[in-house]
């Protein structure tokens, strides 16, 4: 069987446990498994002697066992096995005197003391690994990793010259290979190993083989309460093995020779080994060649040599098996560079495959549509604003699609813009379609721009159409699209349906673009009947800094709108701890005071309910950007409910928020958190405070029908229901002018991206405007650090470029953040901004020299595998 990085891991790995548990973290083929990387690497551990040993400070030596006994614990169920160990040979070696130490095991299984006394019979030589500690007057070592070594060897000292003039300044990195097969704390003994007598298998053959095991750099992995660091890595080993790996990955950048510990061949227990695969006979040089063919190199070799990279299969070897923590760090290099290689390739790929296509030109006429609304209108735009409606009119102009992305602050009047792109396709005998992701925010669209034109000569037809709409209105707004006659169409996802057409398309303007896939974007392109590609504007209010916009973004020219229209008054955000009752209290009583002033207020919650299996597509965050979180490093663990315990998908996809922040300990491990609040349960608890007595309450969430919101939030314009409790439904697009207040629980949990986006849902009538930041966050922690950067600005830059930083380039930008199958996984856009420069330099002259990529077939394919894996990013190829 030939493995590729395509290979399942279910055909390949017997412990269908071990399968379940790697799905879980998104691990699902073997390149998931190599490109799962991990967030740090241990230390090398330095050899010291007993005597040299100092408590508190991880090291590693040599000795022979001198006796052993189990002790059952009286007190308590279980077992304490405690073995004497002797350095005199090892420590004779680094010319100290000999000592003893005690290692200590407790365990309740029966099973597990007798497999570990089996291998610390008196007499075993052994390498030690751990962490001592002093008890009892005597140096213990509390369950130490062991490795037991061969007979044979010459002695517990054999060979230990080199070592002891190479590690007398504690520097333990040495070329070889880790070993975690042989860990004592994470392997279960074999059942012929548990009965008397059995054959002993041996961890290493000599002394120097396993002290150089114990001592090498070991990638640490995000976990799960499913699987171990320890035996993520010890699967990807296994793999390694099977793909031609024998030796490990040394300093200079060749494969270690015959001299270097190999690559242990995984227990047939966990990887199922493939006929003849067995023979450890392999040569390094034939085990290199093997892992190359298994793994070709993407990056041109031009362009790795240039850059003095590593090849592909020697970096992911020097990632997973470090032989030093500077040689990982060179291999995560090497494979961040070719994401930015990738993924700049793909960008201008895109670019270049849309300067050649066809589209409607659409120039500006004498007494155009466009210029008798910006005259009716009751305000005047903004420098930027006519800046950016003057670009879109000449791109319009052109015979090639338009392809631009409009940036804007909340409120700083995007709408504006999109309607006079639209008004001028109008005007040039074309249809407009304005896509928006929800059916409340397509019909305040459709509202708002049928009222902006109505004055307008000729008549300009608006034309709703929405997924929820009767059958009848349905066919009537189908007809009047398919009619081709010149008109704005507002649109939802009923947009890119196959029933949906309209032959004289020329614009398609999509807002918040995060909401939508490339392939749904690019599926009206196929909506004209004569070939033409429709121009496109997507629209974001998302802050996205310019270092992100322009990696991300590359293949569409940016337009930005960073004034405010006059009249918005500064939003005054409040950072206010749940435990504080008192000033719980003065908020709730402040939200009665603005709602008997008229005004209305937002109570924004995570969830719909307590009910983690009820939640399922709840809350209104699509799929695309509610789905379970995935990390920029892919944790995978984070699909935890509110309690803190693993969750099904359908019910992380209810939580509202776009990407739950993950906290680990020291291995990866996911700490539980305090529950996340729910609409129902904070809808009942605020009903019966005694500040809202009289006061009527509504809950708006993703689960409810579309005729329930639009009901819903006409109530809460109206102010029949003043104060509206809903999940992050209505972060984008809603607009209540009387809206002056938004309480946000759980905010310690959000992005600060999103946390802006919420925030800018009130204010927007020109009245004094709060946001009310609920934590539970620790003091002094990250979370409250993230609080403290939205409750000091309302630049909406700023605090994208403080997001990104704390959680990586993917969470800002849309979805693949959000448990998406995303190809990037290392690629820093703020602090690789120079490499990401350099990468698209390279890949502009490349792709002069070769368009289609014929001699760089390898490439080819990444770039492919990148636009499929990130088409919920902002790319329209």
């Amino acid at each position: 069987m030939s493995i590729t990085m395509d290979t399942t891991l279910a055909s390949l790995v017997t412990n269908k446990r071990r399968v379940s548990a790697l799905k879980s973290l998104g691990i699902v083929t073997v390149g998931d498994a190599l490109t799962y990387y991990p967030f740090r690497v241990t230390e090398p551990v330095p050899l010291r002697a007993i005597r040299e040993a100092a408590p508190g400070q991880q090291m590693a030596f040599a000795a022979v066992i001198r006796d052993m006994r189990v002790v059952p614990m009286n007190a308590r169920r279980g077992y304490r096995l405690e073995a004497t160990v002797d350095d005199a040979d090892f420590a004779r070696s680094r010319r100290v005197p000999g000592s003893t130490a005690r290692l200590t095991f407790f365990s309740y299984r029966k099973s597990y003391v007798d497999w570990v006394s089996m291998r610390l019979r008196a007499g075993t030589s052994v390498v030690v690994s751990g962490m001592p500690s002093e008890y009892m007057g005597q140096l213990q070592f509390t369950h130490p990793e062991i490795l037991t070594v061969a007979p044979g060897s010459a002695g517990a000292g054999a060979g230990l010259e080199g070592y002891a003039r190479g590690a007398a300044s504690g520097n333990g990195a040495f070329a070889g290979s880790t070993d975690p097969y042989a860990s004592v704390q994470s392997a279960y003994p074999p059942a012929a190993a548990a009965s008397s007598g059995a054959a002993l298998k041996y961890d290493a053959d000599t002394v120097q083989e396993a002290l150089t095991r114990v001592c090498r750099p070991r990638p640490v992995y995000h976990a799960s309460s499913r699987i171990s660091s320890e035996h993520i890595h010890e699967t990807i080993l296994g793999l390694l093995w099977m793909m031609g790996a024998r030796t490990s990955s040394t300093p200079d950048g060749q494969l270690a020779g015959a001299g270097a510990a190999g690559i242990v061949a995984p227990p047939t227990d966990t990887i199922a080994v493939q006929n003849g695969e067995e023979n450890s006979g392999t040569t390094a040089e034939s085990g290199a060649e093997a892992l190359s063919q298994s793994i070709p190199d993407v990056l041109p070799e031009s362009v790795r040599k240039a850059k003095n990279l590593m090849h592909r299969a020697e970096a992911f070897l020097a990632i997973h098996d470090p032989a030093s923590t500077t040689r990982f760090k060179e291999a995560i290099e090497t494979l961040r560079y070719e994401e930015a290689f990738v993924s700049q390739t793909s960008l201008l790929k895109a670019r270049s495959h849309a300067h050649k296509s066809a589209a409607h030109s659409c120039p500006l006429v004498t007494d155009s549509l466009r210029d008798q609304f910006i005259a009716s209108l009751p305000f005047s735009l903004t420098a930027g604003q006519q800046q950016v409606i003057h670009d879109i009119a000449a791109d319009l102009a052109h015979d090639w699609p338009m392809q631009r992305l409009l940036q804007g602050e909340v409120g700083s009047g995007k709408t504006v813009v999109a309607l006079a792109a639209m008004l001028q396709a109008v005007d040039a005998g074309y249809q407009a379609v304005l896509v928006a992701p929800t059916q409340v925010l397509a019909e305040q669209h459709a509202e708002t721009i049928g009222r902006m034109v109505e004055q307008l000569k000729p008549a300009i037809p608006v034309t709703l159409l929405t997924g929820g709409m009767k059958l009848a209105a349905r066919r009537k707004a189908l007809a009047a699209a398919s009619s081709g006659e010149p008109g704005i169409i507002v649109a939802t996802h009923a947009a890119f349906s196959k029933t949906f057409q309209a032959p004289h398309l020329a614009l398609v303007v999509i807002d918040e673009q995060h909401r939508f896939g490339v392939e749904q974007r690019e599926s009206l392109n196929a909506k004209t009947d004569d070939g033409t590609t429709p121009h496109l504007l997507v629209m974001t209010a998302t802050p996205i800094p310019r270092t992100a916009a322009m990696t991300w973004f590359g293949d569409l020219d940016i337009s930005w709108l960073t004034e405010l229209p006059g009249g918005r008054k500064p939003i005054r955000t409040v950072v206010v701890n749940e435990a504080d009752a008192a000033t719980m209290g003065r908020m709730f009583a402040h939200i009665r005071a603005r709602v008997d002033a008229g005004e209305r207020a937002y109570i924004v919650c995570p969830r719909i309910d307590a009910d983690d299996e009820g939640n399922e597509g709840g809350s209104g965050v699509s799929a695309a950007a509610g789905s379970a979180r995935g990390r920029t490093a892919a944790s995978g663990s984070s699909a935890r409910t509110a309690a803190g315990g693993r969750a099904t998908r359908a019910a992380a996809d209810a939580i509202g928020i776009d990407d739950p922040y993950e906290t680990f300990d020291e291995n990866g491990e996911t700490v539980a958190r305090p529950p996340l609040h729910a609409v129902a349960e904070i809808a009942d608890r605020l009903q019966k405070l005694p500040q809202f007595q009289g006061i009527r309450f509504a809950t708006l969430t993703g689960r409810d029908k579309d005729d329930v919101k639009t009901q819903v939030m006409a109530d809460f314009a109206g102010g029949e229901t003043p104060i509206l409790v809903s999940t992050t439904v209505i972060e984008v697009g809603v607009d209540v002018k009387q809206a002056s207040c938004i309480v946000i629980f759980d905010a310690d949990r959000y992005g600060l991206s999103q946390l802006h986006q919420l925030r800018g849902r009130v204010g927007r009538g020109g009245t004094n405007s709060w946001a009310f930041l609920i934590s539970r966050a620790e003091p002094g922690s990250p979370a409250e650090q993230r609080l403290e950067v939205i409750h000091h600005s309302l630049d909406g830059a700023e605090i994208a470029q403080a997001d990104l930083e704390f959680r990586g380039a993917g969470d800002v930008l849309g979805d693949a953040q959000s448990g998406g199958k995303s190809s990037l996984k290392l690629l820093r856009v703020v602090k690789d901004a120079d490499m990401i420069a350099d990468a698209r330099t390279r890949a502009e002259q490349l792709l002069a020299a070769d368009p289609e990529l014929a001699d760089e077939v390898q490439l080819a394919g990444a770039v492919l595998d990148f636009t499929r894996g990130n088409e919920t990013f902002l790319t329209s190829s």
